[in-house]
């Protein structure tokens, strides 16, 4: 039996593939949560053989908590499901540790296949999502500039920024004019318009 958490904040889908999983034989739903946090903390309890998780979630996005049951939780193979298939987030979700990656276009018994796929050691990437990451430019940020443009998408003030980060805000400054200047945006908010678009944050 496949134990797997599923975890999208939107009620309606997340019921429907908890039906339309709970009718596939050997696997099992062993919980179903609507917050990328709630996933982190029930997968930890409850030790799921894999944890479907969404991209858009409060708390913490699929991508985010993904990174964190990679490194908390090894055994427990990932699969992200999303109706946003940007090539950042495809690349991404592998260098998480991410083992499956389908479109929420995908048909619906295509979700059990992947969960199978992956419980038993097998990678599945959608093609046309993978041919889109291989056909897209890479990112020009470096990891501190994404990670002070990340912190600048929420609207925080240079200031937060830089005690949240633990730099000068000298330092931050230089980042996201960095980072203004590479994405030929007008300003920091923007900037960072672009790269979530482009799936970079």
């Amino acid at each position: 039996m496949i134990r797997v958490l599923l975890a999208d904040d939107h009620l309606l889908i997340r019921e429907a593939l908890v039906l339309l999983l709970e009718t596939e034989d050997g696997i099992e739903v062993a919980a179903d949560v609507g917050r990328g946090d709630e996933a982190v903390d029930r997968a930890l309890a409850l030790k799921p053989d894999v944890a479907v998780l969404d991209i858009d979630m409060p708390g913490l996005d699929g991508l985010a908590a993904a990174e964190r049951l990679a490194r908390d939780l090894p055994g427990c193979r990932l699969v992200i499901v999303t109706a946003h298939g940007r090539p950042g987030n495809l690349r991404r979700a592998m260098a998480a540790g991410v083992r499956g990656f389908l479109g929420k276009d995908a048909p619906g018994r295509r979700l059990a296949e992947v969960i199978r796929q992956v419980a038993a050691g097998a990678r599945y990437i959608d093609p046309q999502l993978a041919a889109d990451a291989l056909a897209a430019e890479e990112c020009p940020l470096t990891p501190r500039e994404l990670d002070t443009l990340r912190a600048a998408a929420g609207g925080a003030p240079v200031s937060r920024i830089a005690r949240d980060l633990g730099l000068s805000e000298g330092t931050v400054r230089n980042y996201l004019s960095a980072a203004v200047t590479k994405l030929g945006a007008d300003n920091r908010h923007a900037a960072a318009r672009t790269a979530h678009d482009l799936g970079w944050l």
